[in-house]
């Protein structure tokens, strides 16, 4: 097990780093990584979505972090978080620490999006380059298994809004936030876990392993 989480979560502090985040990142590295084969009920994930500068990870900005949780078939409230870089600007390690922060706040549970390479892609960049941390979790991507779940609804990858309005939630009018964004994709997770639990994807592992295979089995036909 230790060496999973050491192959997940590689790692190589940086010097320069505050002693403070040092610490956290080390004491983070050490967290036992959750049991992933118990039901859905008894799994806490975290849902995501990020602020950026534009849709290239590679060059553009990540601006703000948003999650939201889902544990025991029901969206908490209390256990949200919501980044903003441009608050406290870059000075005295800023950054660093609103990043320990997202990790911390995750805690190694599975992470929940939509489009994993956009989103996964932006956190990854940024926790490389700040942190000094290779942040590979393990990630469920609603963009791959609605589609795959939900083939009546529509058999192929749609842009988020399709799924909100095929679902009958409110998608309002104009531009939303990452905010607004993790908490929808929270209520279609919630959706999701009842229809794969009818078709025996019934724990996280297995939940997971789906979202990679809809993910592989659709680029490749």
């Amino acid at each position: 097990m230790f060496g999973i989480k050491k192959f997940l979560f590689r790692s190589d502090v940086p010097a320069h780093l505050p002693e403070d985040v040092r610490a956290g990142l080390e004491a983070w590295r050490e967290l036992a990584a959750p049991s992933l084969d118990g039901p859905h009920f008894h799994t806490r994930y975290v849902v995501v979505d990020v602020a950026t500068s534009g849709t290239d990870p590679e060059t553009d900005q990540l601006l703000g972090i948003a999650t939201s949780s889902v544990h025991q078939s029901a969206i908490l409230p209390g256990d949200a978080l919501y980044i903003d870089f441009a608050e406290g600007g870059e000075e005295g390690g800023a950054v660093e620490r609103q990043l320990l922060a997202f990790l911390q706040h995750a805690a190694k549970a599975p992470l929940v999006t939509y489009h994993v390479p956009f989103v996964g892609g932006f956190i990854q960049r940024a926790c490389k380059e700040r942190l000094g941390v290779d942040f590979q979790p393990q990630w469920i991507d609603l963009a791959w298994l609605l589609p795959s779940l939900f083939p009546a609804k529509n058999s192929k990858v749609m842009p988020l809004d399709h799924w909100l309005e095929a679902f009958g939630l409110d998608v309002g009018s104009g531009r939303r936030n990452a905010m607004e964004n993790s908490l929808l994709l929270s209520r279609l997770f919630q959706m999701l876990l009842v229809r794969a639990s009818s078709k025996e994807i019934e724990t996280a592992a297995k939940l997971i392993g789906e979202s990679r295979a809809s993910s592989f089995l659709r680029r490749i036909n």
